[in-house]
């Protein structure tokens, strides 16, 4: 009796750790897993590898692939509560999900109740003074305000609230790869920076050399 007691306590602690352990991943959200090279995650969400925009292509090559899940519009509430899901890639490997919630999905939830909604995914929260950076993000600000963060020596979840969409979202990236990805975009800037007065000055010599040939041509064929 006490020998199937103590095998019933194991398999309940078992149970518990692996409960824990599967909800404490932080690499994946939904069925999308950091690492995940660009071909094999363009099949999961049914695009195709070229439909990712090249944000930079050196000194690394950074893509960009947004998925939008179908939604069904029977309903006045969304099916889905995902908006939009943008995968940056770095080389061709997934280093970061960008996740916006649609607004009427959250309409009326305050941070603490996402807080408590993300938990249930990723464990226990904590409440960092700290902020997102969004590098390759137009409609959101350069940084926003961390809500709550979920972390590990690999990976980190962050929540946050984009004060220019009012929506919550999800950062999921990993570590090593988000920085390689940051000191890569930093040093793309800056050589296009530099390059810039050399690129502007053959763009406007080749424009002088067409509107030269243009003019050539219309010199001769042109009658009044």
């Amino acid at each position: 009796m006490k020998t199937m007691r103590r095998t019933m306590t194991l398999l309940v602690a078992i149970l518990f750790c692996t409960t824990l352990i599967s909800a404490q991943n932080l690499s994946e959200y939904r069925n999308f897993s950091l690492g995940t090279n660009l071909i094999q995650l363009a099949k999961q969400v049914d695009e195709k590898p070229a439909d990712a925009s090249a944000i930079h292509q050196r000194p690394a090559l950074i893509q960009e692939l947004t998925w939008w899940p179908v939604q069904s519009y029977q309903s006045p509430e969304p099916s889905e509560p995902v908006q939009e899901i943008r995968f940056g890639f770095y080389n061709g490997e997934l280093y970061r999900m960008v996740v916006t919630y649609d607004q009427q999905a959250t309409a009326g939830m305050t941070a603490d109740d996402m807080v408590r909604a993300v938990s249930t995914l990723y464990g226990t929260a904590t409440r960092p003074a700290a902020e997102i950076n969004f590098p390759t993000k137009a409609f959101y600000n350069s940084e926003e305000k961390v809500i709550a963060r979920w972390q590990d020596s690999e990976d980190s979840v962050s929540l946050f609230r984009a004060n220019g969409l009012d929506s919550f979202g999800l950062v999921v990236l990993s570590k090593r790869l988000d920085a390689a990805a940051g000191a890569a975009i930093v040093e793309s800037v800056k050589l296009d920076k530099e390059e810039a007065p050399q690129k502007e000055a053959a763009r406007q010599k080749n424009e002088a050399n067409s509107l030269a040939a243009e003019r050539q041509i219309h010199r001769e064929t042109f009658r009044p």
